[in-house]
């Protein structure tokens, strides 16, 4: 069972954990039984093979793997008419999505620290990109194209977070027009998906989103959060891409491999010309977040039945 720490370099946007949520995604609470079910005769191997070796797991409570597997199943990559393009470096930072920018002029992106590549192209396509972070001053790079507040995105307005929705209030109150979304908030992301309305949500045109800690999607309580941030997207838009971070590891329970970060693309469902699942993975224009770091493809699980 694959599974390794993220590298702190790696680490592009430090917040605290604020909510119930992220303290989930944080605590630890693991091994201390496993000497117990090792005395029983219990080999490592097998508790690998049930999935209860990993962090953020208990050995009492597991999410039902139909369960698990059902919200795969509707999370999975579909083809819906336009190429993948691929903005961004060829490393962390990078991101595939749909060739279907025109008409775009803004970007909203949470996450900044060290890497602004991302929105550094879509500048050099005309779209201007609002970028917010608490942990630095500014953004790596400066463009006039680039509008910056010094805040966390989160589900609450003070001196340090702000919601999607007043950021975009801020700048773009009445702007009814497409936009972009890309998010790496470093586990923050299902706190702002629960607080965003779907109108607000479905205004995107494109949603790119790190999702942390989805090893997580085996602890019951923690699956019910996951499936309603994922349900709220799945109405209003199609997943179109997912890449494996391999600055993470992946957890493994029978059959069903899930990595512990993953990067995920949204199209929204009005604008999907034609709709068939993608059949293989990587995608040619799919990089190593870390190059230096060990091989991770997406687990097949997450395009096709096992």
């Amino acid at each position: 069972m694959p599974d390794h720490a993220s590298s702190p370099e790696n680490k592009k946007h430090p917040r605290p954990a604020a909510s119930f949520i992220a303290r989930q995604f944080t605590r630890p609470k693991v091994y201390r039984t496993l000497p117990g079910l090792r005395d029983w005769g219990v080999p490592p191997a097998r508790l690998r093979e049930w999935g209860i070796i990993g962090p953020g797991f208990n050995v009492t409570s597991q999410t039902d793997p139909e369960d698990v597997l059902g919200l795969i199943r509707r999370l999975r990559p579909q083809n819906c008419g336009f190429n993948l393009v691929r903005f961004g470096g060829a490393r962390d930072g990078g991101y595939l999505i749909p060739d279907d920018l025109d008409g775009i002029e803004y970007c909203f992106s949470p996450g900044v620290n060290t890497i602004s590549d991302f929105e550094n192209q879509l500048a050099d396509r005309g779209i201007r990109s609002f970028l917010a972070d608490y942990s630095v001053e500014a953004p790596p790079v400066l463009r006039r194209e680039f509008t910056f507040d010094k805040k966390f995105l989160g589900s609450s307005n003070d001196e340090q977070f702000m919601t999607l929705a007043s950021w975009k209030n801020k700048y773009l109150r009445d702007y009814a027009d497409d936009l972009i979304l890309q998010m790496d908030i470093e586990g923050a992301e299902y706190e702002v998906l629960l607080n965003v309305s779907d109108e607000l949500l479905s205004q995107f045109r494109i949603i790119v989103i790190e999702f942390h800690s989805l090893q997580l999607v085996f602890e019951p309580i923690v699956f019910r959060f996951l499936s309603v941030c994922f349900e709220k997207l799945l109405k209003s838009f199609e997943v179109v891409h997912i890449h494996p971070n391999n600055c993470g590891g992946i957890v493994q329970r029978g059959m069903i491999e899930v990595p512990m970060t993953m990067e995920f693309t949204f199209l929204n469902k009005r604008r999907v010309r034609t709709k068939s699942p993608v059949q293989s993975f990587p995608h040619p224009l799919d990089f190593p977040n870390d190059p230096a770091g060990r091989k991770m493809n997406l687990p097949s699980c997450w395009f096709k039945d096992v």
